[in-house]
C-alpha cells in the first residue's frame, strides 16, 4: 500500500460545545471543552463524560447542532470535522416561536 493511499485521519482539534435550554439542564453545565477531530467523537466523549446522567443522552438524541453557526442537519456526524476553536451549539428542539 502506498502512502498516499492510507486514509488521512484529521488531528483533533480543541474547541467549546454549548447546551442549550434541556440540553443545559441535562448536562449540568452551560458549556464545556471537547478535544476531538469530528462532531461524532465530541458527542462520544460528552455522552461518556455524562454517562451518570442518563436524561443527558436521551435528550442528545433529539437535539440539532450546529458547527461555528452552520447547521450540521441530516449529516453524518462522523464526517462532519471540527476545527481548533470550533464551536458545537446543542439545540433542543424548542416550543413557540
Amino acid at each position: 500500500m502506498a502512502a498516499s493511499d492510507i486514509p488521512v485521519r484529521p488531528a483533533p482539534g480543541a474547541g467549546t460545545i454549548r447546551y442549550w435550554a434541556a440540553a443545559k439542564a441535562a448536562a449540568g453545565t452551560a458549556e464545556e471543552p471537547y478535544r476531538a477531530a469530528t462532531l461524532a467523537e465530541a458527542l462520544a466523549a460528552a455522552r461518556e463524560r455524562h454517562a451518570r446522567q442518563p436524561e443527558f443522552a436521551r435528550v442528545l438524541l433529539r437535539c440539532s447542532f450546529l458547527v461555528d453557526g452552520d447547521p450540521v442537519g441530516t449529516r453524518d456526524h462522523a464526517g462532519v470535522a471540527l476545527a481548533d476553536g470550533s464551536t458545537v451549539e446543542v439545540l433542543p428542539p424548542f416550543a413557540g416561536g
